[in-house]
């Protein structure tokens, strides 16, 4: 049975308030996990509307873009590879909490109690502050989420540059929760927590008032952005502030935050941003002898090394000095224009697999989660120009043609079916006569 939320999620004015978490118990309280609606993944147009309303208005305010095609698009890639797991299983955050809610519930709170509406609220956000801390805090925890840090902008894109692998540890710390909240509560506060910290990842909001004392906002979270040594390991909290003024991790904003990791990764190829680190604590484990110190790589501070604090020695720490411009060099604007019309290609092939993931076989499924991959890790090496580019790319262009013949690939209008087949041959022409061209350079050097 339904709660007297509605089952569709709502109009697109109640979407926008589920950004700010503007909603009432009453119309997002359910009695099934099965009755709650897909929060996030409604919020997909929503989140394209308001990343084009921040270029335009950002524009107009500084006369400058606040992202890049190619730190925007990544970002985006990031979040779009973050989600695939939840093609083919249910996320853990929510299975492993029903697990234990139904074996070791030691109370059953109400599930259509606003009093249960809050507790979850405050109680998710809790939680949420401590996955935080110990993702910052623990080497192989931080692996995962350096990469929603990767980024040296801070825009709306940057919201959705989230890990692949942080979900498959973030879910233990929820558990305690899964004793006296239902999980259907909980299932529309874990998705409303995750909203509410969009919106705050951008420049373009300098100070709310009062509200910075309760709670987290751009200016609290651009802080937390920052590799100032005054930003470093601060501001964790997810919806309020509180947690992080009652555990002494506060700090407001003072000096101009430069945003990023403490060591930019100097790269837009997407699969590389969510794995890179895993390899880079491997390497640096190898170089200690002792096995404390190998196992104190993986679970002490990211900055760890022998004879430092746990957390590490933070003035090791590169120093900013204000003057630090983004990794962003000049591209060709045909480039540009190419890179975002197949992105946005893949994106309406994203949107349109989970829509109907449960009408496709699980082969489909598959074979169209090889094809995202292999699309944004092709369009990061345009980004990064590698000399492996082109021929990556026309090898995509095959397989997207491949798709196109056998009905896999849809447009969203029937009247773009045409250009859209034509524009494809293009693509895979142009990069065929690059490639060509580039084996008879090497052949020509190799002589």
């Amino acid at each position: 049975m339904e709660g007297s939320g509605s089952g569709s999620g709502g109009s697109g004015y109640r979407g926008v308030r589920t950004l700010f978490y503007l909603v009432t118990p009453d119309e997002s309280s359910f009695q099934r996990v099965e009755d709650v609606p897909q929060y996030l993944q409604q919020a997909t147009p929503l989140f394209m509307g308001l990343i084009v309303l921040e270029l335009v208005v950002g524009w107009l305010k500084t006369g400058a873009p606040v992202a890049s095609v190619r730190d925007g698009l990544t970002s985006i890639s990031a979040g779009m590879i973050s989600r695939l797991p939840a093609l083919f299983v249910r996320g853990l955050e929510l299975s492993s909490y029903m697990l234990v809610w139904e074996r070791y519930r030691l109370v059953e709170l109400p599930w259509d109690s606003a009093w249960t509406w809050w507790i979850t609220f405050l109680g998710v956000d809790f939680c949420f502050y401590w996955v935080h801390r110990f993702a910052h805090e623990v080497a192989f925890l931080w692996a995962a989420h350096q990469v929603h840090h990767s980024s040296e902008y801070y825009n709306l894109t940057t919201a959705l540059r989230q890990s692949l692998t942080q979900q498959f540890t973030s879910w233990v710390f929820y558990l305690p929760m899964a004793l006296a909240v239902p999980p259907s509560v909980f299932a529309v506060h874990i998705q409303f927590n995750l909203l509410y910290q969009f919106w705050i990842h951008t420049e373009l909001i300098r100070d709310l008032g009062p509200l910075e004392w309760i709670l987290n906002t751009p200016s609290h979270h651009r802080v937390h952005h920052g590799r100032n040594l005054y930003c470093i390991d601060k501001n964790y909290g997810g919806a309020l502030i509180i947690w992080d003024r009652l555990f002494g991790t506060f700090a407001p904003e003072t000096d101009r935050v430069v945003f990023g990791l403490v060591y930019p990764i100097k790269t837009f190829e997407v699969v590389y941003v969510q794995l890179h680190y895993y390899w880079h604590l491997w390497r640096r484990s190898n170089t200690y002898k002792k096995i404390n110190d190998k196992l104190s790589t993986f679970f002490k501070g990211p900055s760890w090394a022998p004879g430092t604090p746990w957390r590490g020695d933070h003035s090791t720490i590169p120093p900013v000095t204000g003057e630090e411009v983004p990794q962003d060099a000049r591209w060709p604007l045909p480039l540009q224009v190419y890179v975002v019309i197949h992105f946005l290609l893949v994106l309406v092939l994203y949107q349109d697999v989970f829509e109907h993931k449960t009408m496709l076989t699980q082969f489909t499924v598959l074979g169209m989660t090889g094809y995202i991959l292999l699309t944004l890790t092709s369009l990061g090496f345009i980004f990064d120009q590698r000399p492996t580019a082109a021929v990556l790319e026309m090898l995509r262009c095959v397989v997207m043609v491949i798709m196109q013949r056998y009905g896999y690939m849809k447009p969203l209008l029937p009247s773009l079916a045409v250009p859209i087949e034509a524009f494809v041959s293009l693509s895979l022409l142009i990069w065929a006569l690059q490639s060509v061209s580039q084996l008879v350079s090497i052949n020509k050097k190799s002589n």
